[in-house]
Formats: C-alpha cells, sequence, structure tokens
C-alpha cells in the first residue's frame, strides 16, 4: 500500500498537516473551551477566533530515561550528617515542576503550566459547529442569469483575436496545405518522372524541345507549391463563449421577533444573539444568505437591522401580522423553487388568545409546505401561552422541519441551538 504524506508547509512555514493532527488529538479539550468561550463572548464577537489553553499535564507524553543502575559510592564533601553504610530516604518531593500542585511553590490553590495557541476563526467556527446539521439542505436552481459562467462553446470562423485557438487553427492550415500541395506534387512526380525518361534516351532519339517543355513545367510547379500560404484567414479558428448558468447555493433567512410592550431590550439582545448565531451557521453552508427582518405588536412590518433591534414600540401582540407578512415577501421576492427559505422567531410567548389558532393554520397551510426549516425560541421564564400550545400542534405535522425551545437566559442560547439543530441519524 502506498501513502502519501502531504508536508507542504502554511503561509507561516508551520506544517498544516500537524496542526490538524494536533487539534483532532486534543479535540476533547478544545471543544470544551470552545464552549466556554462561546457562552463567555457576545456572539457578535463570533467572526474572529480563540486563544485556548491546554493544561502542560494534558498534553504530556510518556518518555523512558536510563538510570544510572548498580552500585554508586558517592563523596559529598562538608556532610556533617552521613557516615558510610547509612540508607539516605527517597526525597519526598515529585520532581521540580514549576507549576505549583507539581512543585508545591505556590499557596493559591492549584496551578498548572498551560500550552497557549490561538485558533483562527474558520478553526474556531467548526468546533462551535461541530456535530451540527442544517435540516432539508438544498441546492436549487439560479435566481437570474446574472450568475452565470462563461463557458467554451465550440469553434467558429470568426471571432476576435484574443479568443483565437492556435492548435486547432495551425492544424487547419496544415490541412489545407496538404491538401492544396497533392495535386501538384502528383504533377511535379510525373514531369520528373517523364524528364529522366526523356532523357535516359539516346541522343538520336532525345526530343530536345520536349525536355525544354518538362523542366519550363517543373520549374512552374515548384513555384506553385512554394506558393502556397504556410497559414490563411481561412484557416482561423476561434473559441465561442456561451453563458452557463451555474448551480447556485442561496438561502433567505427571515428573522421575526415580537416588539409588544411585553418584550423587554433583555430579551431583544437575546434574540439578537440567536439570529447571528443561525446566521453564521447559514453562511457556512450557503454561498449566499440574505436577510429579512420583519417585526411586529399589532401589525407588521419590514425593517432594517438597526430598527429591528433598538426602536421601542408599545401595545399589543397579532404574531399572525407577521406570518402573513412573510409569506406575502416569498411570493414577491423568493420563490420556493429558487431560494432556501428558513424562519427564526423569538417572542416572549404573549399573543392575542384568539389569534394562536389563525398562527397555527398559516404555518400548516400556507407556510411550512415552503420552508426548509422553522426555529421558534420562546424567551421568559414562565408558564407557556395560548401560542406555544398551538405552535405544538405544527410540530406533530412538521417534525423534522419546525422545532421550538424554551431560553430563560443569555446562557441557554447556545445549548438550544445546538438542540435545535444538532445532527440527526438518517432514517433507513
Amino acid at each position: 500500500m502506498t501513502y502519501f504524506i502531504d508536508r507542504r508547509p502554511n503561509a507561516k512555514h508551520k506544517s498544516a498537516v500537524n496542526r490538524q493532527r494536533f487539534l483532532e488529538r486534543y479535540r476533547k479539550h478544545i471543544k470544551r473551551s470552545v464552549e466556554e468561550a462561546v457562552n463567555r463572548r457576545s456572539i457578535t464577537d463570533m467572526e474572529r477566533g480563540e486563544k485556548i489553553s491546554i493544561p502542560a499535564k494534558d498534553i504530556s507524553e510518556p518518555v523512558f530515561q536510563h538510570g544510572p543502575g548498580g552500585a554508586r559510592n558517592i563523596v559529598s564533601p562538608g556532610n556533617k550528617e552521613f557516615v558510610a553504610g547509612d540508607k539516605i530516604r527517597r526525597p519526598s518531593g515529585q520532581g521540580g515542576g514549576s507549576g505549583a500542585g507539581e512543585g508545591g511553590a505556590s499557596n493559591q490553590g492549584e496551578g498548572v503550566d498551560e500550552f497557549a495557541f490561538t485558533l483562527s476563526r474558520e478553526e474556531f467556527l467548526e468546533f462551535v459547529f461541530d456535530g451540527l446539521e442544517l435540516p432539508h439542505l438544498q441546492r436549487k436552481p439560479l435566481k437570474s442569469l446574472e450568475e452565470v459562467k462563461m463557458v467554451r462553446a465550440g469553434l467558429s470562423k470568426d471571432g476576435v483575436p484574443s479568443r483565437i485557438s492556435i492548435t486547432r487553427s495551425m492544424r487547419e492550415a496544415y490541412a489545407r496545405r496538404i491538401a492544396m500541395r497533392a495535386p501538384i506534387k502528383r504533377a511535379l512526380k510525373e514531369a520528373h518522372e517523364a524528364l529522366e525518361a526523356e532523357e535516359r534516351k539516346d541522343p538520336v532519339l532525345r526530343n530536345p524541345a520536349r525536355i525544354a517543355e518538362l523542366k519550363t513545367e517543373i520549374e512552374r510547379l515548384e513555384k506553385r507549391i512554394a506558393g502556397v500560404p504556410f497559414i490563411d484567414t481561412y484557416d482561423l479558428r476561434y473559441h465561442q463563449l456561451s453563458a452557463q448558468p451555474q448551480p447556485s447555493n442561496q438561502a433567505v433567512m427571515f428573522c421575526v421577533m415580537d416588539v409588544s410592550g411585553s418584550m423587554t431590550q433583555n430579551h431583544k439582545d437575546i434574540a439578537k444573539r440567536f439570529f447571528l448565531l443561525l446566521y453564521l451557521f447559514l453562511e457556512k453552508h450557503y454561498e449566499k444568505v440574505e436577510l429579512v427582518f420583519v417585526r411586529h405588536h399589532t401589525a407588521a412590518r419590514e425593517v432594517s437591522e438597526e430598527e429591528f433591534f433598538y426602536s421601542r414600540e408599545t401595545g399589543g401582540t397579532i404574531v399572525s401580522s407577521a406570518l402573513n407578512l412573510v409569506n406575502k415577501i416569498i411570493e414577491k421576492r423568493y420563490p420556493v423553487g429558487q431560494w432556501n427559505l428558513y424562519v427564526a422567531q423569538a417572542s416572549d410567548g404573549d399573543n392575542w388568545d384568539d389569534d394562536s389558532n389563525i398562527c397555527r393554520d398559516l404555518l400548516i397551510k400556507q407556510l411550512m409546505p415552503q420552508l426548509q426549516y422553522y426555529a421558534y425560541v420562546e424567551i421568559t421564564p414562565h408558564d407557556h401561552q395560548s401560542l406555544w400550545h398551538e405552535y405544538a400542534s405544527v410540530v406533530k405535522e412538521f417534525p423534522e422541519r419546525f422545532a421550538m425551545r424554551q431560553i430563560i437566559e443569555a446562557g441557554d442560547i447556545y445549548p438550544v441551538f445546538r438542540e435545535l439543530f444538532k445532527r440527526r441519524l438518517s432514517q433507513s
């Protein structure tokens, strides 16, 4: 069996292969540190990497060493405690380690030497989303002909010099020269044979006029052969280009949030972190991701990101207004056959009682058949209200594409996110 080892250095002259091997070997430690970093950091800082520390004792490896062996006689100058034949106690320490707990040099609690290194943004996000998958990930056709790739589509006799095919043009020229010279060469060969036959005759029978005529013909034929051009405009061939639609991987994420009087700024901050985490996750799977922000109280409207998170509203809550608006936007701008559609909704669970069953019908009959996934998070420490119970009916209808979880505080965001998008084993 043949083994290929990639030892190409990366940009900083460090072995990328060895780095990947190290990350895989200590994956458990790194993943634990990454999860702690996610809970500690704001989700808005997810675009950067993270400095990771691993206790030195966890990366140490056993080493075999040769001892002195045998019986030894040692003379220690200035010894006042021992005489020959005394037995010396083995030292109670475990070695000369510099960390507390091993060398005993610290009274500030347990301390250990640490090995620190920095994860890049890509490596950090890889550990953040490790074990997660995006439900119903699909590749859809192009939205328009704007995303096309110019590809070669055969050859043509007309074109611009920059698209000339040198190889095909030379091949055409060679073929033309062979075709044009072949009959002339045959006539030239016949003329040479006739001249040789005439010159071999007896001088008495030889015809000088015939010889002169043949020499004139040979000269004319040689000029014709030399006059065949090496390349002609007739030989030139040009590459033809055509616009070919390319497979596109694009998605739109609808951020739906309740901004009624019951939604405090803390609720909105928690919702923002969840939306940002989902957006980063979508970016890992799709080449193009668009965001649509829909906020609602008694009425819904599409707004900018700044207005979505920071403007204040008062009044009651009618969630169906937001679902109706999302459905209209999909029909107008995002055809189902061309876009992967995702909806993330954040609410405190408050809704007008008579509106919750309308939301259920809207989801089951109109929205869910079009969507790849719908994630609903309810940010409240209190008991669930009517909206949650009606959404539970939607889960029964679409168990693989509709998910709902409760969030109480900011620290619950990442565990809930992992639960919503954890990789599920395929059912055979």
